[in-house]
């Protein structure tokens, strides 16, 4: 099995958004932010090769939106067919794209736009695309927090293309990859756990967007449900630091993956590298 990182592009939030009410003197100490308090964040997405399945985590922003999105300040928004192609694979080859959720920064790269940009289109024509039933609906029927995080143009494609398959609990999708779901930060977000002969990852999606919010209580003001958040979070961090199990971040600009310790009922990150 191959894991390979594609960062797709970064883009900028405000500090107290990513923190919520953590104050900014605690959480600078942790993740540096600019002049005007805005933090990088990455669209960090992972191919997993099985040698049955050619399997793609997340899709970034694309580039369709990118005007109506200019605040985030976007940069380095990738196209997938180049970017596969120096990793010797094409769109085509894809068979599956896991999407943790439905937000713009998670699945905008699922359709993109034709030559003469009349048209929008499916990026991965021959994938399976695997989205949480419940976030589904609430992509169609979005709350009044979610609405401006969902563009129809993103996904309404991949279902009338008969490429969408709604996830309604934990299953497998190979004998290497699981998805399960976690609420919190939005109802039905997927996070994929990939297994290997001797290790772990998990892909953690925005239940744990940067290892600076490895504390239960340390979660973001876009997260819509914030003590299931939390309640979601700990459950996961329990189990990865009892089986050691390596958590790899999307959004962290400095830390690609990390190892999680628990002590007397606290968790930070323990060793940090990458992928």
């Amino acid at each position: 099995m191959k894991l390979l990182k594609i960062e797709a592009g970064s883009f900028h939030v405000d500090g107290g958004a990513i923190f919520g009410v953590v104050p900014k003197r605690v959480w600078q100490k942790r993740y540096p932010c600019d002049e005007d308090n805005f933090c990088q964040l990455n669209m960090r997405c992972l191919l997993v090769d099985t040698g049955e399945k050619l399997i793609l985590i997340d899709t970034g922003t694309g580039d369709k939106q990118l005007e109506y999105l200019k605040y985030y300040d976007f940069k380095g928004v990738i196209n997938f067919e180049f970017e596969l192609n120096q990793l010797g694979y094409r769109c085509s080859d894809v068979t599956d794209v896991i999407l943790t959720h439905l937000h713009f920064d998670h699945c905008g790269g699922c359709t993109k736009f034709n030559a003469d940009r009349s048209k929008v289109e499916l990026t991965f024509p021959n994938a399976i695309h695997w989205v949480g039933e419940e976030q589904w609906n609430n992509f169609l029927k979005p709350n009044v927090r979610e609405g401006d995080s969902y563009f129809q143009e993103n996904m309404i494609p991949v279902l009338e293309a008969g490429k969408l398959t709604l996830v309604s609990e934990n299953e497998w999708i190979s004998p290497e990859v699981q998805i399960r779901i976690f609420n919190g930060h939005t109802v039905g977000q997927l996070v994929c756990y990939i297994h290997d002969e001797s290790k772990t990852y998990v892909y953690v999606g925005d239940v744990i967007p940067i290892a600076a919010t490895v504390p239960v209580s340390w979660i973001s003001a876009y997260d819509t449900y914030p003590i299931t958040a939390m309640n979601e979070k700990k459950i996961l961090l329990d189990e990865a630091a009892e089986k050691q199990q390596i958590l790899f971040f999307e959004h962290d600009a400095y830390t690609e993956c990390c190892t999680i310790k628990e002590m007397y009922g606290k968790y930070k990150a323990d060793e940090t590298f990458s992928l």
